[in-house]
């Protein structure tokens, strides 16, 4: 006698069950979604000053290095690290490792982006060619050598904050050397420079 073969039936999920568990994950999604956008804002808010700690952490040991090197000080390597890049924030020092503004001459790997110069009493916006770094090591190298070498034209021109008894020396230095347009430039690093302590790391 054939044996019977029995098809198996398959169960069909009811429309309205498949739209009510779509809707619960939907809504999980964006509850845990929210749960994290507060707490990442809140951690933002209160890891702010820690941010800042840790950026000056971070170069505090090459700027030591470079100061038992060339004999420049971290005060100064780091305080202008932190006007120029804006904390590392600043696009320039973020995707392109450049952390003081230093421009970019024939061959040199670059990038031309928009920035403010001071020019006849006041500031205007202008295109620039700047140095593309591999690393922000590498920009605090070439800033270092920028003072050890000078210019081409000028191969002297940053002797002075070398040879700075103290970052008021060699804030005032870089400025009569004209390494920024702002006439209020050594007054900026020198309240970076207080603000934040940056004169501990100056101790051989």
């Amino acid at each position: 006698m054939p044996t019977k073969k029995y098809k198996k039936r398959k169960r069909k999920l009811s429309l309205p069950f498949i739209f009510a568990g779509l809707l619960l994950v939907g809504i999980a999604f964006v509850f845990s979604i929210h749960t994290l956008s507060e707490h990442a804002v809140e951690q933002s808010a209160n890891n702010e000053q820690m941010s800042h700690e840790e950026f000056i952490q971070r170069l505090a040991p090459h700027s030591k290095q470079l100061q038992q090197g060339y004999g420049i000080l971290p005060s100064i390597i780091l305080g202008q690290a932190i006007l120029e890049s804006n904390w590392g924030q600043s696009s320039l020092a973020n995707q392109y490792n450049n952390l003081f503004g230093i421009k970019a001459y024939g061959n040199q790997a670059k990038v031309t982006l928009e920035t403010q110069e001071y020019v006849n009493e006041a500031w205007v916006t202008i295109q620039g060619d700047f140095r593309v770094y591999d690393s922000w090591e590498a920009s605090m190298d070439d800033h270092t050598m920028l003072f050890v070498n000078g210019t081409t034209w000028n191969p002297g021109l940053y002797e002075k904050v070398l040879t700075a008894a103290n970052y008021h020396e060699a804030a005032q230095a870089l400025q009569d050397a004209g390494y920024a347009t702002d006439p209020t430039y050594a007054q900026k690093i020198v309240s970076v420079i207080e603000t934040y302590n940056l004169s501990q790391y100056d101790q051989p």
